[in-house]
C-alpha cells in the first residue's frame, strides 16, 4: 500500500499551491458538479433518526478492521473521481489503512454493496506530524477485497465535494454509531466555531461516526472530526473546513498525476 502525504508548504508556496489546486479543480469540472441524492425521509432540522436505504444512504459506509466481524469503528463516503474508486473520511480514522475495510450500505450485518479494501492514502503532513485537527480530512482509494475489478463508484455513484459554503450552511450527517448496525442521518444548520472548523447540533452522533460526510446540497462539504476528535459530547459535532490542504488532497486522489 502506498501511504501518501504532502510536503509542508508556506508562505509564497501557499500561495502557488493554491493557485494549482484552482488550476487543477477546474479541470475536474463534473466532479464537482452538485447532486442531489434522493432523500426518501426527511426529519425535523436537529433531529437524529435512522437513515432510510436511498442513494444518499447507500454512498455512506461503515469501516471496519479485517472485516464485518470486527465491528466498525468509523464512517466514509464515496465521493467523485476519475477512477472512480474513492472514499472520503476523517484522517483519525485512517491510522492502520492496511487492515481497514469500507462497506458502503452496511446495515443489519450486511454489506449488500461489497468489501472494499484500502489500496492507497492521502493525509495531510499536519494531521501525519502534529495531529492538526484542522487537517482531519482524509481521501483513500478503494478496490474490492474479494480481487474483483469493479470501481465502487460505479456500483453506489459519489458525491462531488463542495468547498466553498457560507458559515451557516445547513448540511446533513449521515453516519454509524459503533452500536448501530444501520446508519443514523440528522440535518441541521452549521456554526462557525472557528475559522477552520464547523460546529452542528445533532444528537446522538456517538462513537464510530467520526468520518461521516457533511453533505451539502448533496456535495460533501466537510467530514466530522476536527475539533476533539470531532466532538466529547454525542449532541454537538464538528468539521475541519475544506480548505486548501484538503483539496490538494482531493486533488491527488482524484486525479492522480499520468
Amino acid at each position: 500500500m502506498i501511504h501518501r502525504v504532502l510536503p509542508r508548504q508556506t508562505g509564497r508556496a501557499r500561495a502557488l499551491r493554491a493557485s494549482r489546486i484552482a488550476l487543477a479543480l477546474a479541470a475536474m469540472g463534473a466532479l464537482l458538479g452538485i447532486d442531489l441524492p434522493d432523500a426518501t425521509v426527511v426529519t425535523p432540522a436537529g433531529v437524529t433518526a435512522q437513515a432510510a436505504p436511498d442513494r444518499t444512504a447507500d454512498r455512506v459506509g461503515a469501516l471496519f478492521t479485517g472485516g464485518l466481524e470486527g465491528g466498525h469503528f468509523c464512517t466514509a463516503a464515496v465521493v467523485r473521481s476519475a477512477g472512480r474508486d474513492v472514499i472520503a473520511t476523517a484522517a483519525h480514522c485512517l491510522d492502520h489503512p492496511e487492515s481497514t475495510v469500507f462497506a458502503p450500505g452496511y446495515r443489519d450485518g450486511r454489506a449488500p454493496f461489497g468489501v472494499w479494501k484500502l489500496t492507497d492514502v492521502h493525509v495531510a503532513p499536519g494531521w501525519t506530524s502534529d495531529e492538526d485537527p484542522d487537517e482531519d480530512i482524509a481521501f483513500a482509494s478503494v478496490a474490492p477485497a474479494d480481487g474483483g475489478t469493479a470501481a465502487v463508484e460505479d456500483v453506489v455513484g459519489g458525491f462531488p465535494v463542495a468547498p466553498d459554503q457560507p458559515d451557516g450552511v445547513s448540511v446533513t450527517v449521515v453516519g454509524y454509531p459503533s452500536t448501530e448496525d444501520a446508519p443514523l442521518r440528522c440535518a441541521n444548520g452549521t456554526s462557525m466555531f472557528s475559522d477552520t472548523q464547523r460546529r452542528i447540533e445533532c444528537p446522538d452522533l456517538s462513537g464510530g461516526t467520526s468520518g461521516s460526510p457533511w453533505l451539502a446540497n448533496g456535495a460533501l462539504t466537510g467530514v466530522l472530526g476536527g475539533h476533539e476528535g470531532g466532538g466529547t459530547v454525542p449532541d454537538v459535532s464538528y468539521s475541519a473546513v475544506v480548505g486548501d490542504q484538503a483539496l490538494e488532497l482531493y486533488r491527488e486522489a482524484a486525479v492522480p498525476a499520468g
